[in-house]
């Protein structure tokens, strides 16, 4: 007769339910290396942030001082092309003819300073130097219009301005 074998119930451990995060953190083992090069990391970042601050303002106060300089550079050449121009003698001739009424001997120049004749308008009206009142009362006219237009049952092609009295 065979002999039956027995068979023994093993307890089996099921995988826990945990994260990979909390997997990954409970396997982080510390030791005192790692809190040495922690340190002398912060240690690092404590003593050179100062120094990395000082480097971003030069950098940004070179960037301007640069284009300080462009925009001088630029000036200086609008400054030598106006030599250039003064050294024309035909230039030095517009010149003071145009800003110092400077005329050749022989020449006949006429300035008109102020001729003392009125101007007129586009009707022929002279234009005065005095403030003048106009006759239409502009406000009576905008409440008429606002009337008329709220009013009314007439077709808008029909309406009218209102009559403005003669002066």
């Amino acid at each position: 007769m065979a002999r039956r074998q027995r068979t023994q119930k093993v307890p089996v451990a099921l995988p826990s339910m945990e994260s990979a995060p909390e997997h990954w953190l409970r396997n982080i083992r510390v030791s005192g290396f790692t809190f040495m090069m922690l340190g002398l990391v912060i240690l690092a970042v404590i003593v050179l942030a100062p120094s990395l601050r000082l480097v971003v303002e030069q950098q940004k106060q070179l960037t301007e001082l640069t284009a300080t300089v462009e925009d001088k550079r630029a000036s200086v050449s609008d400054l030598k092309g106006d030599v250039d121009r003064w050294t024309d003698p035909a230039y030095i001739e517009a010149q003071a003819r145009d800003r110092l009424v400077y005329v050749f001997p022989g020449d006949l120049t006429y300035l008109v300073i102020d001729d003392g004749s009125a101007t007129t308008t586009a009707d022929g009206a002279p234009i005065s130097a005095s403030i003048q009142t106009t006759p239409v009362d502009w406000m009576q006219a905008v409440v008429a219009s606002i009337f008329t237009a709220g009013l009314t049952d007439a077709p808008a092609a029909t309406l009218e301005s209102p009559v403005i009295p003669a002066p």
